[in-house]
C-alpha cells in the first residue's frame, strides 16, 4: 500500500479483502544478521504470500517489544501498550478503508501475545476474520528433511533463521562472524515460567548453530512454509475461490 498513490489504491482495493500486516523487531540477531532481520523476513514472507492470493500489504511494524533483549546494542523496544495501542488504530484504519480479513506475519516472539490479545478484540465486530503466522515458531512444524541441528536450528540466529536470510538478504549475512554458541543457562525448571534477560542464555546473540545454514535449506524453509500459508487461506477462508483471492 505505501508505495502507491490514493487513486491506485481505491481501485486495487476493489479486489480483495484481506489485507497482511508483517510484524518484526529491531533486535540483535547474532553478530552475523542484521538488527533488522525479524522485520525483513515479515515483510519478504508477507509479499510472496500476497502475490499469490491477491492480497494487500498494510504497514509494517518495524519494531516491537523487545525489553527482554536490551543488553545487546542498536535494540530498540516498543512498550506493549505502545505497540498494543499502534495495532489497534492501524487495524482500525484499514477497516474503514474494507477490509475485513487480517492476516498478521509476525517474526519476533515478544510480539505475539500482543497480536494475540488485539485479533481477540478486533474480531468482536462481525465480518471481521485474524490469524496470525507466528513465523519462527511456524516453520518448526513444516522442517523435516531440512534442518540439521535438532529443536537448536530453530533458536535464535541459529540454522533455521541463518539459512533464511541467506536465501532472502544474502547480501546481509556475514559468515566470516557467524557461531555455533549452544546455551549457556541450563534451566533446572523448565516447568516454571521465568523472565531471565535474553543476556543470560547467550553472549554472542545466537543460540545454536549458525554454521550450518545455507541458502538452499533457506529456499525449502520459505518456500514449504509460504505454499503452507496460501493453503491455509485457499482452503480455510477462502475455499469456494480456490486459488484466486477476491
Amino acid at each position: 500500500m505505501k508505495e502507491m498513490s490514493w487513486k491506485t489504491f481505491v481501485e486495487r482495493k476493489k479486489t480483495t479483502d484481506l489485507v497482511i500486516i508483517p510484524s518484526g523487531a529491531f533486535e540483535v540477531y547474532g553478530p552475523h544478521l542484521p538488527l533488522g532481520t525479524d522485520t525483513l523476513v515479515a515483510n519478504k514472507i508477507a509479499g510472496l504470500v500476497a502475490e499469490r492470493v491477491n492480497a494487500m500489504i498494510g504497514p509494517v511494524l518495524e519494531a516491537g517489544e523487545s525489553s527482554e533483549l536490551e543488553d545487546f546494542p542498536g535494540t530498540i523496544t516498543i512498550s506493549s501498550e505502545s505497540f498494543k495501542q499502534y495495532l489497534w488504530d492501524t487495524l482500525r484504519s484499514l477497516e474503514k478503508w474494507g477490509f475485513k480479513d487480517f492476516l498478521f506475519v509476525n517474526t519476533h516472539l515478544g510480539n505475539v501475545p500482543i497480536i494475540n490479545q488485539i485479533a481477540f478484540e478486533f474480531q468482536r465486530t462481525p465480518g471481521i476474520r485474524c490469524a496470525q503466522i507466528d513465523y519462527w515458531r511456524f516453520i518448526k512444524a513444516h522442517c523435516d528433511g531440512i534442518i540439521e541441528s535438532g529443536e537448536l536450528a530453530h533458536a535464535h540466529a541459529s540454522e533455521a533463521g541463518t539459512s533464511v536470510m541467506m536465501h532472502l538478504y544474502p547480501d546481509l549475512v556475514d559468515v566470516s562472524q557467524w557461531v555455533n554458541e549452544p546455551p549457556k543457562f541450563n534451566d533446572l525448571f523448565p516447568d516454571v515460567i521465568t523472565y531471565p534477560p535474553f543476556s543470560a542464555f547467550t553472549n554472542s546473540g545466537t543460540i545454536g548453530n549458525a554454521t550450518i545454514g545455507t541458502k538452499e535449506k533457506g529456499e525449502a524453509l520459505v518456500n514449504r512454509s509460504v505454499d503452507r500459508i496460501v493453503q491455509f487461506l485457499q482452503e480455510s477462508w477462502y475455499p469456494a475461490e480456490a486459488a484466486v483471492i477476491r
